[in-house]
């Protein structure tokens, strides 16, 4: 038993010898590979390496010309939107991508019976706020004659009292007539009150019937307003862009259909870096009047053309 415990002991020490041999053995190998790598890892990183585009040299006077990628755009384009929702019935002709419209041309109509409708109600409403209106005027003067006529039925009994305090006074009357005409004149002076109670709920009336007309007139306009909307026509000459509807197709209220562009007020835009900004620019800080030329890929067939910038040029960094 001792026999096996001290033959496991010297196995384990064989090994672990063997083991630190072996990483001995792997130290000295990487302190090899580093002194071979030319102090790479502890002497400082590697040599930043650039690419440039490159051009023989030729000696004389270059100008400098910069590539950037940019859109053309219409400096005049509107988005075409429906004022109202409804079915359209009739489109123009050319109502497609790049088609031609003159200003004023009929680009779409929509089903104009619910907008009709809705003018023919408001009329009869029209109609019927205008005839409270008249009638609430006549009453008015009615009640204005009443007013008057109980002024002067009051005026009366005034006269009738002032005549009976005379006989009194002179006594030949009696003093139950006196009282007599005084509640007469007392009940003529609370109709008088009456009459110009009824007078103001009349004028009330009448403010009431005015604002309704007025309201009605604002509808009808609206009304008359949504009918001609029915009609969409070109604000411009131009071309159509972007389209999305068709005959027969439901348009809903405020939606883009497609879009109106001058062809003839085309811009290029395009963005530049700061350091490119500053070569756009002379002495004083003002925009050069350089040439530029554009082109267009379509389709594989390249468009070309020139121009400069002007004054009223934009360039964005």
């Amino acid at each position: 038993m001792r026999f096996l415990r001290k033959s496991l002991m010297g196995l384990f020490l064989l090994a672990s010898t063997l083991a630190l041999f072996g990483f001995s053995i792997m130290m000295v190998r990487s302190a090899i590979e580093n002194k071979d790598d030319g102090g790479r890892r502890g002497g400082g990183g590697r040599e930043r390496v650039f690419a440039v585009n490159v051009v023989p040299f030729e000696a004389g006077q270059q100008i400098p010309i910069l590539q950037v990628f940019g859109e053309v755009q219409s400096q005049r384009s509107l988005d075409i939107r429906t004022a109202i929702g409804g079915t359209v019935i009739e489109l123009h002709p050319d109502f497609q991508n790049g088609g031609l419209v003159q200003k004023g041309d009929v680009l779409l109509r929509i089903d104009p019976s619910d907008a009709q409708t809705a003018l023919a109600l408001v009329e009869a409403d029209v109609a019927d706020a205008q005839a409270d209106r008249r009638e609430v005027a006549r009453t008015l003067e009615l009640a204005k004659d009443e007013v008057s006529a109980a002024q002067e039925q009051a005026a009366l009994r005034l006269k009738a009292l002032q005549r009976q305090n005379n006989l009194v006074a002179r006594g030949v009357g009696t003093e139950a007539s006196v009282e007599t005409a005084e509640l007469a004149v007392s009940t003529a002076k609370q109709a008088i009150l009456a009459r110009r109670q009824s007078l103001q709920s009349a004028e009330a009336r009448l403010d009431q019937a005015k604002a309704r007309v007025m309201r009605v007139e604002i509808s009808r306009a609206e009304a008359e307003r949504n009918v001609r909307d029915t009609i969409l026509r070109a604000s411009f000459s131009g071309a159509l862009a972007n389209v999305a509807v068709v005959e027969g197709g439901t348009v809903a209220n405020n939606e883009r259909i497609g879009q109106l562009v001058d062809p003839l007020a085309l811009e290029v835009a395009f963005r530049v870096s700061t350091s490119q900004h500053r070569r756009l620019l002379d002495e004083s800080g003002q925009l050069r009047r350089a040439k530029i030329s554009v082109t267009l890929d379509v389709l594989g067939a390249a468009l070309k053309t020139r121009g400069r910038f002007n004054s009223r040029s934009r360039c964005g960094g």
